[in-house]
């Protein structure tokens, strides 16, 4: 039988942390789904009553998600456009229940191919923060997911917060999904893109992540370079092709064959650059 510990405050958290391996639940949301006709007999740190580490604030020169920020929470956060797709990708996470259980930072630890929240959070160079009873270190949150259910958090460390520095003024931000249904669902293909305008009206930087097509979120380099110049308009749509997919090793399963993933993430680019174009100022 697993035992279950509920501290109340960070320090106490690390400790249980520091003396031996254990469980962390937050929202639960993926937790409890996995464990379905089985016993719940692991060793659970509850970390939902410990002080400091809920909300999303506005930290300088950055943006700071707690690891208790609930996906909900975004709504009602008054946020720069630039995370109108981090937005847009949390109102896909499943149902409102979900949503207001859910977090944030818990569905980068659980490291899914088709975690919702990845290619968003990579084209805002978010960072993991991760805390031990020692020391505190950051981590770029493509480097901390490193494959399928996979990450770079010790069995010490507890991730306290999600890190997205300051976007340049006029960055905006998209994100689009398809899936077998509207809500409710794990995604085929998804696509998150931000784009920083020039003064010219013309694209001064973009940044391009696709995710549920290889094993973790991927950045698209080779489209994120041909897009830098372009005129910000509906034009937009027109740039990417087949080429810019290459970082990208889709698979078959249940849900579609590797050859449609490809199409249909193509297709998503297309649209959200479209998109993001056509809303130029």
């Amino acid at each position: 039988m697993g035992s279950y510990l509920r501290p109340r405050t960070i320090d106490d958290a690390l400790a249980e942390l520091a003396a031996g391996p254990r469980i962390l639940l937050a929202g639960g949301t993926d937790y409890y789904p996995a464990r379905v006709g089985r016993p719940l007999d692991d060793d659970i740190l509850d970390i939902t009553a410990v002080n400091g580490l809920a909300g999303i604030a506005d930290a300088g020169d950055h943006w700071r998600i707690g690891a208790l920020a609930r996906w909900s929470d975004l709504s009602h956060t008054d946020l720069p456009p630039a995370f109108d797709g981090l937005k847009a990708a949390a109102l896909r996470v499943g149902g409102a229940q979900i949503q207001n259980a859910g977090t944030i930072c818990g569905n980068v630890c659980n490291a899914s191919p088709a975690a919702d929240g990845m290619p968003s959070l990579l084209v805002l160079d978010a960072a993991v923060e991760l805390s031990s009873a020692g020391s505190i270190r950051t981590l770029p949150v493509g480097e901390f997911v490193t494959g399928n259910r996979a990450t770079e958090r010790r069995a010490d460390e507890l991730v306290t917060a999600l890190l997205i520095p300051k976007s340049p003024a006029g960055a905006r931000g998209n994100f689009l999904k398809l899936g077998t249904r509207h809500y409710l669902v794990i995604s085929i293909a998804m696509v998150a893109v931000l784009v920083v305008p020039a003064a010219d009206g013309t694209v001064a930087a973009a940044r391009v992540a696709v995710g549920a097509c290889s094993p973790v979120a991927q950045r698209l380099p080779l489209l994120e370079v041909a897009l830098r110049g372009c005129v910000l308009d509906a034009g937009l749509a027109d740039i990417p092709g087949p080429s810019h997919l290459a970082p990208l090793s889709p698979i078959d399963d249940v849900r579609a064959t590797a050859g449609y993933r490809l199409d249909a993430a193509l297709t998503l680019l297309r649209r959200a650059l479209g998109e993001l174009g056509g809303g130029a100022a």
